[in-house]
């Protein structure tokens, strides 16, 4: 059975959920209403399908693997750019969850904070066991909010009864403060910093909420409740060292809307209004109504004036308020307060000033020292008096939180005052909204930031007439929220002037938020402005956040002039281009080097970037030197380091809609670049100290060193005194220096086998691998994954593979369609069957370009390459070394046509072929191998080897090197078919090509 729950019009829904769920599970017996288990599912706070999934799992205390899919799974949509509010539930984790339920009756207690009806049966928590049906107790709506009745039964869709309570009996029964109370402390146990706080403190905030909910004015433009965290924090209700870190959490949890059938309700019976001299006081009072509680009222005032207020008028409240907003009636008509009105609020903590003009020289409030907020909207300057006594500003020095909206305060920054701005220690939170049009106030506040170790939040939104940041802003390096939304005046924003202590950073061209947000939190974009006023110039050109290690929350937005956004070193996870960075047209650079958290780039579909360089480098402690682009072409460059093979997901979007583009990626988490090592930290130059030019002349110095120690030079001394050269460093290397579109492959890589799988649900590093790349190297890489199979290879020329020691296979049996591919390059694969493996092929186009097969070092090797094509046109060069049980170079495949088995494989321009320490080889190719023009054929260490390639009876004839036995022992076809050994030149053989073997035993 279904039950839904709607409260009091919605209010206290949850709060009697819990008390349901708290008094069965303490009972010591379910008998009575047979049920074996209460399962107790709190989304009030709602956050993803998945998030409710993990919530039940943990309810069940599932054992650790069921916890690691879920990380699993959030790390891979990390990667495919999936928000957390779009993660669905995991259809393993739900089988688990049905298993473990399966035999037992139970009852759910479900919050639903979201704003669907959700069926918990596809979590694993069916309405229905083999025995009888289950208990469903659920609710709708997050902590002390509600909607209107009619819609929520419509959203109601599967719920066989629905229970709900009168509106009237929530005041009159004195109901508020046990909800409260059951709320907060829900509340507190979802959050560590509040484990040892008392309730009755987030009760306290609540209350606060609902004051500012049922009594500051709404006639004016202000958020009053998304500050609440500020009044909370200097109220005093939050005091110690985690008031602020509480106060943030708590402005996400108590947010106040209620039905207008129980607003009423809490008007009647939970305000104390009075009216005098066309003023109107507001406070929130309990027990009004009540014989059996005492009244309980709050110190926190809401005045409303259609007149000017006098001194007199304050005189029965001052002394106790600590909160006080202001406003006039209509906010055309400023609310007027004159000097000294302030004088006996010794107890003010917290003032906020909407639509009053007061004397900005001599302000009212300069005697309130333990004021700790003060917020000035849309105030005024009377003019009515002069600043005299500057020994009155010392009231600044208490302030926490300064908060001006479309207010010239001119004179706060002024030089007069300079010394008590410097000396606001403990500001946490400054907001100069739509407050500094004129120039000195944009100088004035210059030298503000120097010792405010303290400050967290700075929002100097719709400052036009900025040009540039405020000097020694990097000083305040507690600074987590820089917001500059509408300073389209800045044409530099760069992290040299930034503290790196940042976690949070906004630059909205469309203007400032309509609404705040949370204080700790960037605006949404439905507090945000939805057109923009394209008269208005936006200069920025050049974003840099680069270094500021703790940023994870970015919004940019109508930034038409931008050119180059630098992310370096930040911690943001996702950087989507839908959501968080919009309308930067002109955007050329983008560098995320040293992110270590970054998982994707989600672009918009369909709109052409004009990027025209990206770089990324994700290993810990490391960044390579930015690249020089050509500025006369207007080519994407992407270069990229990434330690996690998922990421190239997200590079596949502008490379394919770009189809010149240029890409140099590096799958590695290796220090090593172009077989240099580099230490940690700085740049690739830093550490080398080299050029391009040298490091690639190193390269080349180690491949040489590389093949000469190859051979022992000693046990061929006689052959090489006589060809008077070192015939094994005659074994050149192929070309396999990367092309314009490269990727590598390398140490320390992650998740190569997923994206290296033709048949991935994305598309990942295999589509790009395919259809894109010009040269490929792998190296050094602990997995087995081939490369991916399938058709269209068309654009790889180059390919190396080397030191993979568990990789079996390079390309899989459906593996076809290398139309360029020239170069192949293998070394030290310890564990390779072949390099191609069998299979059905379709192409008959492949290799029609290969020029250099080069092999050494691969003892498993059985054989290399399965032929279902008639001829190699173009391949130049075979070079295969150190491969103990290769049997065969070329096999014939499962399919190919019937005249290879009797005209044999073409290769019409093989001209070199170098076979070394190959005992088990007995036939370059299985059938037979046409080499018209064949110049030279090194051989040594083939024992067993029994057949040399058809030539022609052309001069002049190939050179060949064999040992005598083995030449000996070759094969031959016959004079007529070209295959005789008078169409080579005599052979040279070394004299002590093998060691005597001692008659008897060794153990003997």
């Amino acid at each position: 059975m279904t039950i839904y729950f709607h409260g009091w019009c919605g209010f206290g829904a949850s709060a009697v959920l819990r008390s349901v769920a708290d008094e069965i599970t303490s009972m010591r017996d379910y008998a009575e209403l047979c049920i074996e288990k209460v399962i107790h599912i709190d989304c009030s706070t709602w956050k993803s399908r998945r998030a409710m999934q993990r919530a039940i799992a943990v309810e069940l205390n599932l054992d650790a693997s069921v916890m690691e899919a879920f990380g699993k799974a959030d790390e891979e949509d990390d990667f495919s750019g999936v928000g957390e509010g779009s993660r669905s539930e995991i259809m393993s984790v739900a089988g688990v969850i049905n298993q473990t339920l399966r035999d037992q009756r139970f009852m759910v207690v479900f919050h639903n904070g979201s704003a669907d009806d959700i069926d918990i049966g596809s979590f694993g928590i069916s309405r229905f066991t083999t025995i009888r049906p289950n208990l469903v107790l659920w609710t709708f709506g997050r902590r002390l909010q509600a909607s209107e009745d009619s819609i929520i039964k419509n959203r109601v869709k599967n719920a066989q009864l629905f229970a709900y309570e009168s509106a009237y009996t929530v005041p009159r029964k004195g109901l508020i403060l046990p909800v409260l109370r059951k709320e907060s402390t829900a509340i507190a146990a979802n959050y560590p910093c509040m484990q040892k706080m008392d309730p009755e403190r987030i009760v306290q905030c609540c209350l606060y909420g609902l004051f500012i909910y049922l009594c500051v004015p709404k006639n004016t433009q202000h958020d009053w409740q998304a500050q609440a965290s500020d009044y909370w924090m200097c109220d005093c209700i939050m005091q110690d060292d985690l008031a602020e870190e509480i106060s943030s959490a708590l402005s996400k949890e108590i947010k106040w809307d209620l039905h207008p059938d129980l607003l009423d309700e809490f008007g009647i019976y939970l305000l104390k209004s009075s009216t005098h001299n066309h003023i109107c006081f507001r406070r929130l009072r309990f027990g009004k109504y009540n014989p059996h509680q005492t009244p309980t009222s709050y110190p926190w005032i809401s005045i409303v004036a259609s007149k000017i207020l006098e001194t007199r008028h304050l005189i029965t409240e001052n002394e106790e308020v600590s909160s006080y907003f202001f406003a006039p009636e209509n906010h055309n008509d400023p609310l007027v307060l004159p000097d000294g009105l302030f004088n006996q609020s010794t107890n003010l903590h917290v003032l906020q000033l909407s639509y009053c003009a007061f004397s900005f020289a001599s302000p009212p409030f300069t005697s309130c020292r333990n004021l700790r907020f003060l917020g000035l909207d849309h105030c005024k300057d009377s003019k009515t008096s002069k600043q005299n006594d500057l020994s009155k500003w010392q009231f600044l020095h208490s302030l926490w939180v300064l908060h001006l909206n479309c207010t010239y305060w001119y004179q706060l920054f002024s030089e007069e005052t300079a010394d008590h701005i410097i000396n606001l220690r403990n500001l946490h939170r400054l907001r100069l909204i739509n407050s500094m049009g004129q120039p000195n106030l944009s100088m004035g506040i210059d030298n503000f930031f120097i010792n405010k170790t303290k400050l967290k939040i700075l929002d100097l939104s719709g400052n036009t007439s900025m040009e540039n940041l405020p000097n020694n802003l990097s000083e305040a390096r507690g600074l987590e929220v820089l917001i500059l939304d509408g300073c389209g005046g800045l044409e530099n924003v760069v992290s040299d002037e930034l503290p790196f202590s940042l976690r949070s950073f906004s630059m909205d061209g469309y203007g400032p938020a309509l609404k705040l947000a949370s204080p700790v939190e960037l605006p949404t974009i439905n507090l945000r402005p939805s057109f923009v006023d394209t008269e208005v110039e936006i200069k920025t050109s050049m974003i840099s956040l680069k270094g500021c290690t703790q940023l994870e929350n970015l919004f940019l937005r109508w930034l038409p002039n931008l050119l180059e956004l630098d992310l370096s070193g930040t911690a943001i996870k996702i950087l989507d281009f839908t959501t968080m960075v919009m309308g930067v047209s002109s955007l050329k650079r983008l560098f995320l080097l040293g992110c270590t958290q970054f998982r994707a780039i989600k672009w918009e579909s369909n709109t052409e970037t004009k990027l025209e360089l990206l770089c990324i480098d994700t290993r810990p402690g490391m960044e390579c030197p930015r690249p020089s682009v050509d500025n006369n072409k207007s080519l994407l460059h992407v270069h990229a380091f990434i330690v996690d093979a998922r990421l190239a997901r997200s590079l596949l979007h502008p490379i394919i809609n770009n189809w010149q583009a240029h890409f140099n990626i590096h799958v590695t988490s290796s220090m090593v670049y172009n077989r240099v090592v580099h230490p940690q930290g700085g740049s690739c130059k830093d550490k080398t100290g080299q050029s391009s030019d040298q490091v690639n002349l190193q390269e080349h110095v180690i491949q040489t060193n590389l093949w000469q120690k190859l051979v022992p030079i000693g046990q061929y001394h006689d052959v090489l005194k006589m060809v008077g050269e070192n015939t094994m460093q005659s074994f050149t290397q192929p070309p396999t220096e990367q092309l314009s579109r490269h990727v590598e492959i390398a140490e320390g890589s992650r998740n190569l086998e997923s994206e290296l799988d033709e048949n991935s649900p994305h598309r990942t590093l295999a589509h790009l691998v395919k259809s894109k790349v010009q040269s490929l190297h792998m190296h050094d890489a602990s997995s087995n994954a081939s490369l991916p199979g399938g058709e269209r290879w068309y654009y790889l020329k180059r390919c190396r593979i080397e030191r993979c020691p568990n990789l079996k296979t390079v390309f899989p049996a459906d593996a076809c369609d290398f139309l360029e591919l020239e170069t192949v390059l293998v070394l030290d694969l310890l564990m390779a069957h072949c390099i191609w493996r069998k299979g059905f092929r379709r192409s008959n186009q492949c290799f029609k370009k290969l020029r250099h097969l080069h092999l050494c070092s691969c003892p498993n090797l059985k054989f290399v390459l399965p032929v279902w094509v008639s001829s190699f046109p173009y391949l130049e060069t075979i070079y295969v070394i150190d491969c103990s049980d290769l049997r065969n170079i070329f096999v014939l495949d499962g399919n190919y046509p019937n005249k290879i088995g009797i005209d044999g494989v073409k290769f019409q321009t093989l001209t070199t072929i170098h076979l070394h320490a190959l005992p088990m080889l007995q036939h370059i190719c299985e059938v037979k191998m046409v080499a018209p023009v064949l110049k030279t054929i090194k051989t040594r260490g083939c024992l067993n080897l029994r057949r040399l390639p058809v030539v022609t009876a052309n001069e002049p004839k190939p050179t060949v090197e064999i040992e005598k036995d083995v030449w000996d022992a070759l094969e031959w076809d016959g004079l007529k078919v070209g295959h005789h050994p008078s169409l080579f030149k005599a052979p040279l053989h070394s004299h002590y090509y093998r060691k005597k073997l001692p008659r008897v035993s060794v153990l003997g």
